[in-house]
């Protein structure tokens, strides 16, 4: 008898271990970027309205229109490659949960126009702050950076057959 009560103790407890373990996990999925605006706890998107496109925080991706089709890609087009992350406004999309935010693009486009900014907002981490001489302030280098990254990130989701972006 002893031993049946410490056999269904000991399966309690591993029961209660890992249904803790699968909510830690759930819980650290989609981590936000450094330059991300501190406050939100339960956001899956940004918009970013100056640039017209969205960040996927779960996948680490950005969404932007890519002349014919929707692009997941983990960097910016090239247009927008210097664009400042730290300074342009995010809206924080709450109120939407799925994997295509731009079926909305057309009423987040007028709401959230290119310049807006709502409150004030601050980055989880601040802006890197690079020395005079480092090379990172020299755009030419800056764009092999950015082509190295291109040509090489396996994980980037946004070939679709339609040629690189």
């Amino acid at each position: 008898m002893k031993t049946i009560k410490i056999a269904i103790v000991g399966l309690f407890l591993i029961i209660a271990n890992t249904a803790q373990s699968q909510v830690s996990i759930n819980v650290n999925i989609g981590t936000p970027p450094v330059w991300g605006p501190v406050g939100y706890t339960e956001m899956e998107y940004y918009y970013l309205p100056d640039i017209q496109c969205y960040y996927d925080v779960r996948a680490s991706q950005f969404i932007y229109f890519g002349g014919s089709t929707w692009v997941r890609s983990r960097h910016l087009p090239r247009q927008y490659r210097n664009y400042d992350l730290y300074g342009g406004y995010k809206v924080v999309l709450n109120d939407y949960h799925g994997r295509t935010p731009y079926v909305y693009f057309d009423r987040h486009k007028t709401k959230y126009y290119k310049g807006y900014h709502g409150a004030p907002q601050r980055p989880y981490k601040a802006r890197p702050v690079y020395g005079y001489n480092d090379r990172r302030h020299d755009n030419h280098k800056n764009h092999k950076h950015y082509d190295k990254h291109d040509r090489h990130d396996r994980h980037d989701d946004h070939d679709h057959g339609h040629g690189r972006r």
